[in-house]
């Protein structure tokens, strides 16, 4: 299929330093949008659009699809919090916003890797918009949220937050260095982060898939588990999980077996053959349920 790619630039309406920048593909460009189901793929901490499979997953799905920088990260405007889980939320109001009046698209499909799929979780159980979506892909999700001062990369924070009381975090975005500060309140935000809503409050009718390396030492693979047990009790929505033997928390090497199960995943539900609780592997392994 030809596609289309097109940048976007969003006043952000909460944030005047802000410009959400994002890159639209879009399959059939010279056909009408309005009505047109449309995916949002969500980069995880200090990510951006084009990173791990983001782009690749782009460019073979078959719908349209957007895909952007939250606020504070590469090219978007505005500063980057460790703690702000509803900002975050704030820039998917903004962006679905955006692509509705300018475009007239509905959301159908949501991908989140990682604190984008933790948005994206709360985004479609708490907005108009997101509870009207068909599927989300929940990549390397974090649910206990506590559980990130286990890490090797926070317990170097929690050193300098006795010394120094934040910490200054150098990395790497887009081949750019950038340094970034933590504060204490940061991460207690971050940690108390309610997830358990999923249990009561997200949609029904959503399919979910959890794809999940079984060698992330970022976010612990049992985490995918949780959501699948909290989501599998919902009807007509089904909750499947897709472990990746050999996968790290960024699918190092492998953005192929995350583009591929996630499609794999998308023609079961179209043809309407997911079960209400499943397990999804590779080629060449047998699921035993």
């Amino acid at each position: 299929m030809e596609r289309s790619s097109t940048k976007v630039s969003i006043q952000h309406p909460n944030a005047s330093d802000c410009r959400l920048v994002g890159i639209l593909e879009q399959i059939a460009s010279d056909q009408p949008t309005q009505g047109r189901k449309l995916a949002l793929i969500l980069h995880g901490t200090l990510g951006h659009k084009d990173y791990l499979f983001q782009k690749a997953l782009s460019n073979k799905l078959p719908l349209d699809s957007f895909r952007f920088d939250f606020r504070g990260n590469n090219e978007s405007g505005g500063v980057w919090k460790q703690g702000a889980l509803h900002e975050d939320f704030e820039d998917l109001q903004a962006v679905v916003a955006y692509l509705k009046s300018g475009y007239g698209y509905v959301i159908d499909l949501v991908v989140g890797h990682s604190r984008g799929a933790i948005a994206g979780f709360h985004w479609i159980a708490a907005s108009e918009d997101g509870r009207k979506a068909s599927a989300f892909v929940n990549v390397s999700g974090r649910y206990r949220m506590e559980r990130i001062v286990e890490s090797d990369g926070v317990k170097l924070w929690l050193e300098a937050f006795k010394k120094q009381g934040f910490y200054e975090w150098e990395a790497s975005v887009a081949r750019k260095k950038i340094r970034v500060t933590v504060t204490p309140d940061d991460l207690k935000s971050f940690v108390n982060w309610d997830t358990s809503f999923v249990w009561t409050q997200f949609p029904s009718h959503t399919h979910v898939l959890s794809v999940h390396g079984l060698q992330d030492r970022v976010v612990p693979p049992y985490d995918a588990v949780i959501y699948t047990h909290a989501l599998g009790n919902r009807s007509p929505g089904t909750a499947t999980l897709h472990y990746v033997e050999t996968a790290d928390h960024n699918f190092t090497g492998q953005k192929d077996v995350v583009v591929d199960a996630i499609l794999r995943w998308l023609e079961d539900k179209e043809r309407g053959v997911l079960k209400p609780v499943g397990v999804s592997l590779g080629e060449g392994h047998k699921a035993y349920l």
